[in-house]
């Protein structure tokens, strides 16, 4: 039997301040990544034309073991805010890093889908997350139609 390939193990989330968030395999319950596509374009519209990966919709349920970050990842205000508590109160996750397990392979850098909610550009009026108050897990959903209610109806209970 033969291994799957491009198992991943690790998400290396990027936020719109230049805080960084990484999240191994181990502490996610759930991850969806929809609909990822190759594209062609100018990021913030400036610069060369690169390849990026935007996706449709993405979905994670984070287990609480993964409310810490590393010094190096993240400014001071995080650091006492906590990754849930800063992903709960800014809504400006950017992209990620699929880091897989296999050295020799690239990570693949994902867009979410994103729209500003305000002058400032910082946050996404498509990224809603939430703490459950029953396990503690962070679930956060970046998506055009859906909110984190819709995607995980147990938390509107």
């Amino acid at each position: 039997m033969t291994e799957a390939a491009h198992v991943f193990k690790e998400l290396r989330f990027y936020f719109r301040n230049g805080d960084e968030w990484t999240v191994s395999h181990a502490e996610m319950a759930d991850v969806w990544i929809a609909r990822v596509t190759t594209s062609y374009g100018r990021i913030n519209g400036t610069g060369r034309m690169q390849e990026i990966h935007p996706c449709k919709s993405f979905k994670i349920e984070i287990l609480p073991e993964a409310d810490h970050s590393k010094s190096t990842d993240i400014n001071s205000g995080s650091l006492e805010l906590g990754m849930f508590g800063r992903a709960t109160k800014y809504q400006d996750i950017e992209k990620c890093d699929l880091v897989f397990e296999e050295a020799s392979r690239q990570p693949l850098q994902i867009y979410f889908p994103f729209k500003q909610k305000d002058v400032s550009g910082l946050d996404n009026v498509y990224q809603t997350s939430m703490i459950s108050p029953k396990n503690g897990h962070l679930y956060v959903v970046i998506d055009a139609d859906k909110t984190v209610f819709d995607v995980f109806p147990q938390l509107a209970q």
